[in-house]
């Protein structure tokens, strides 16, 4: 089974409203950066699990297995540092595709065992059973584009966060890192945000939900 290492640099701002939600990726100036082809509308569904007790949220772990439109990924996500810039997040992450729609009831962290990390996972399990904490379902349009001297993608996501009888209704522009420099992905969110007054996102998905859980 082939796992993918990778370290995610993102952008996050909170969309407030339909108008910017609408907007950016239809802005004339942002098309002009990327091949002008339709965005991408990818339907996710995503599930976290945890153990009872709530092991791996405790060391900033998450393990989530993700639907995205016509691939099912196991993901394997964890915080790298703690930068001092809003709305900005680093963190290392390991994906590998899998084909059992049965993984969203029963989760097989062993698909990970390749890896130092999954064999990390393991041993914090420790033979504990997983459990679903909490779902996600949104939908994402995204585009890549060129700016200076990297690739990134746009995307906005549109959706809500289940957690029990907890919900939350999401909107928020995520811009990633594909090749390049943090100064460009720097750079175009402050442009992107100052034009349509967007405010950087402080939490990620994962920590709204977990928020859902009202767990101290």
């Amino acid at each position: 089974m082939v796992s993918y290492l990778i370290m995610e640099i993102e952008l996050k701002y909170r969309i407030d409203n339909i108008e910017q939600y609408e907007g950016i990726l239809a802005d004339p100036w942002i098309a002009a950066l990327s091949d002008h082809r339709a965005p991408e509308v990818i339907k996710m569904k995503a599930a976290y699990f945890d153990t009872e007790d709530l092991t791996l949220i405790r060391r900033n772990i998450a393990f989530r297995i993700r639907n995205e439109s016509e691939r099912t990924v196991a993901t394997l996500k964890w915080r790298d540092d703690d930068n001092d810039i809003s709305g900005l997040y680093i963190r290392s992450e390991i994906n590998i595709p899998i084909s059992d729609q049965c993984c969203f009831f029963n989760p097989d962290p062993s698909v990970f065992i390749e890896s130092a990390e999954g064999k990390d996972l393991l041993d914090i399990i420790d033979g504990n059973p997983l459990v679903n904490i909490f779902d996600m379902i949104f939908t994402r349009k995204s585009i890549r584009i060129d700016y200076e001297k990297s690739i990134l993608e746009l995307a906005v996501d549109e959706g809500v966060i289940v957690a029990g009888h907890n919900s939350l209704q999401f909107r928020e522009l995520e811009i990633e890192i594909y090749s390049g420099t943090k100064e460009d992905l720097l750079d175009i969110g402050e442009k992107i945000a100052g034009k349509y007054g967007l405010e950087p996102e402080v939490k990620t998905k994962f920590a709204r939900g977990v928020e859902l859980l009202d767990i101290e």
